[in-house]
């Protein structure tokens, strides 16, 4: 693109960023620290400015937050214009233009889209809707439901034990609420962190008081006359009363919006090269439109060049300072996205967080603590190198790790200062479910290698 083509951009150019969570506020700023005097538009479904997700399911539920004051800290004076509450609903690529549900338009030079993703609903609509039955995304869904926990209900019952499902269920134990919690597989976490780590999750629910059934399914929420939930049917034929359900069945990315733009949009996400910009469905890079945060489908170098859709913190800052950088800047001068996936979570006060990316590895080796002590390092390998490592309570490690990672150290772990591996230090399956199944636990989605989104059919027919 001509030089002087980019410096108009940079003067006089029009930015919109469509998603005003945390990928779109730091774009945003990150535009505005690198010398970008243009107009600047951020388009937000929700009525706030970008607040902070992950306190949602933790310190809110716990009351040590408040989910009115879960913004998220401004870095710098923006000088953009909000379009809040107001969701995108198409985008015309020739005519440069999102299209907002409002019937308004707004035109740009520069797109970066940073819509995210949302919590995959109760399939039954009739039984979404009863008293009682909820999600966990947004702010407003924390604000209900920890109303509700506060007000003492019976039991809760969550469907689905990934990670958003194992935190309520320690927010509402430390609570003192009856928890129960199913899984279609036979463990949490088991699409995250795979069958071994899983076990010792469940290990952890079990001895924290929830009420864990795996390899089971919800057939039906039954409501009372008042339309309030009292009950949950599985598909062992017991039934569980229960007076709050929380619905944790993942996420569904936010392209919908997209359908019939032209881009390379679908249910994994949006597809973008390493520079974040985004493909068309031709799997043509397009120079004007870039992508960031949960909702982008971007190849990494660490892990075979694979597509990678990452739902983490971490991504969507990293992610979204390169795209805003190579907006405005030469072909020359661009980066590619390198982050290393990175991921935490609290449970029963015990900090888990990975490195890497864990459902590419088919083999695990515990190298630090044990498992029976639920203080332990873990090292993820695929092909003889290392792929991932995840922590309980025991992350001093990870920063070694993650570096191991990015360099392609071999697999098996070698312990130098040994003739041999200390007994018991030695690989086991890591036990994943099979990739073709939905569950409910990963972080991190590997789609392939092609830019074109295959069509696909999620049908939790019981949960």
């Amino acid at each position: 693109m001509p030089a002087d083509h980019v410096e108009w951009i940079r003067r006089e150019g029009r930015i919109v960023i469509v998603g005003a969570s945390l990928a779109g506020l730091r774009a945003a700023e990150t535009l505005r620290a690198e010398g970008f005097t243009g107009e600047l538009t951020l388009i937000g479904d929700e009525p706030y400015e970008p607040y902070d997700r992950p306190p949602l399911s933790k310190a809110v539920l716990l009351g040590m937050a408040s989910p009115r004051h879960t913004e998220l800290p401004h870095r710098r004076e923006l000088d953009a214009k909000w379009r809040l509450g107001v969701p995108a609903s198409g985008l015309d690529l020739s005519a440069k233009r999102v299209r907002l549900a409002d019937g308004d338009e707004v035109e740009y030079d520069r797109l970066l889209i940073a819509t995210g993703v949302r919590a995959r609903p109760w399939p039954k609509e009739a039984e979404a809707r009863l008293d009682g039955v909820f999600l966990l995304r947004t702010r407003d869904d924390a604000a209900r439901l920890l109303q509700k926990l506060k007000a003492g209900p019976r039991r809760v019952f969550i469907i689905g034990a990934g990670f958003a499902g194992c935190e309520v269920a320690s927010a509402c134990r430390e609570m003192g609420l009856q928890v129960t919690m199913a899984e279609r597989a036979g463990a949490p976490l088991v699409g995250a962190l795979g069958g071994v780590i899983g076990a010792v999750a469940a290990d952890l629910q079990t001895e924290n008081g929830v009420d864990l059934r795996t390899r089971v399914t919800v057939t039906a929420l039954e409501g009372d006359t008042s339309n309030r939930v009292r009950a949950v049917h599985l598909s062992d034929e017991s039934v569980v009363e229960a007076d709050v359900v929380v619905v944790s069945l993942g996420s569904l990315r936010n392209t919908d919006w997209l359908a019939g733009s032209g881009l390379g949009a679908g249910p994994r996400g949006i597809a973008c090269d390493a520079g974040c910009r985004a493909f068309d469905f031709r799997g043509i890079v397009t120079d004007d439109v870039f992508v960031a945060g949960d909702v982008a489908r971007s190849p990494h170098a660490l892990f075979g060049y694979q597509f990678l859709s990452l739902e983490h913190w971490g991504n969507a800052v990293a992610q979204a300072e390169t795209a805003a950088h190579n907006m405005i800047c030469r072909g020359a001068d661009r980066r590619p996205h390198l982050w290393t996936p990175a991921f935490w979570s609290s449970q029963f006060r015990v900090n888990i967080k990975s490195v890497g990316v864990p459902p590419m590895g088919d083999q695990i080796m515990i190298t630090q603590g044990s498992l029976a002590e639920r203080r332990f390092v873990g090292v993820y390998g695929y092909q003889g190198r290392m792929i991932a490592a995840v922590g309980f309570d025991n992350n001093r490690w990870l920063e070694f790790y993650r570096r191991q990672i990015e360099r392609g150290a071999p697999f098996p772990v070698e312990f130098p200062t040994m003739d041999r591996r200390p007994e018991g230090r030695q690989p086991v399956p890591a036990d994943f479910p099979d990739p073709s199944l939905p569950t409910h636990g990963p972080t991190v989605t590997l789609s392939g290698y092609s830019p074109a989104d295959q069509q696909l059919v999620f049908t939790p027919a019981r949960h």
